[in-house]
């Protein structure tokens, strides 16, 4: 794949300083793993703001073999029952960490993977964060675009409408693609996963 288009989109620095509500994502999950599309994931730290414009991410259901609550609760997946619009950070191969929005109902068990953002904001920070220079090395994928925002452990469980890790609504609308998701076993066939079409920082077409 070649360059990554130049980003198309403007970030109003008002947007940035909002939340979408907790209503956003009390609905069904298949609908906020769309909607979250063109949303931009802000992260404030002490070394700095990240941010990027949320262009893939996948659903993953109470009913579905691939989901972590698919079974029944744990100390793990607890928080996915909660309250909607908290993160559900997890670790996976022993080395990487991935970001999820808690998404339906509470005591419903869902939530949605963002596994690729379009780097907006601090973006000297990610490349030193990720040890890449190359804009789409930063983001394309649920490990690196955490690595880069600097989301670990501790920030699971955090509620993702108040504090200083937040997603701020998107500020247009742009064509989706939907597809089957990506490295999973099970489940692998349902059509949950969707991304900007024609956006170069998706993680895999």
């Amino acid at each position: 794949m070649g360059k990554p288009p130049q980003m198309e989109f403007s970030l109003a620095s008002g947007n940035l300083d909002s939340a979408v509500p907790r209503e956003f994502y009390a609905r069904d999950t298949v609908t906020v793993a769309r909607e979250l599309l063109g949303c931009i994931l802000v992260h404030r730290t002490p070394q700095g703001i990240t941010a990027g414009r949320i262009v893939e991410t996948e659903a993953y259901l109470q009913g579905d073999p691939a989901c972590h609550a698919a079974r029944r609760m744990t100390p793990r997946n607890s928080v996915m029952f909660g309250p909607p619009g908290y993160t559900y950070v997890y670790f996976t191969y022993g080395m990487h960490y991935c970001f999820n929005v808690v998404s339906a109902p509470e005591g419903v068990g869902e939530a949605v993977l963002v596994r690729a953002l379009e780097p907006a904001l601090g973006i000297a920070l990610m490349q030193q964060r990720r040890g890449r220079s190359g804009l789409r090395e930063l983001c394309s994928g649920p490990a690196k675009l955490t690595q880069a925002m600097g989301i670990v452990r501790e920030h699971n469980r955090l509620d993702l409408t108040v504090g200083d890790l937040y997603i701020s609504p998107r500020n247009a609308e742009a064509p989706v693609v939907t597809t089957t998701r990506i490295g999973i076993k099970e489940g692998a066939e349902l059509p949950l996963r969707f991304y900007l079409q024609n956006n170069g920082y998706v993680s895999r077409k």
